[in-house]
């Protein structure tokens, strides 16, 4: 099995702005890039006027975490607290 296509998995600190709470950001990142998302912590404004943040855990392939990595950048979201761990 190639490095890209070894099940891995990544924690994140995600910060999703007002302006995408309409937008299926975390279920694309099922449904687009065929990962696991375990969401392991989420703050929300009260009534949802403020940012969300969401600790997430990704899990799937290397490659298909990468391309989720992308579209989340491409969206110029907040990322932090990358931790990559071993395949299982």
């Amino acid at each position: 099995m190639t490095e890209d296509h070894r099940l891995t998995h990544k924690r994140i600190r995600l910060r999703i702005p007002k302006h995408y709470h309409q937008e299926p950001v975390i279920s694309r990142l099922v449904s687009q890039y065929h990962l696991t998302v375990n969401i392991t912590a989420a703050i929300l404004g009260k009534n949802a006027n403020g940012d969300g943040w969401f600790d997430l855990e990704l899990n799937g392939t290397n490659a298909h975490i990468q391309s989720a990595l992308i579209y989340l950048n491409e969206l110029d979201l907040e990322l932090w607290n990358e931790q990559e761990a071993d395949g299982w």
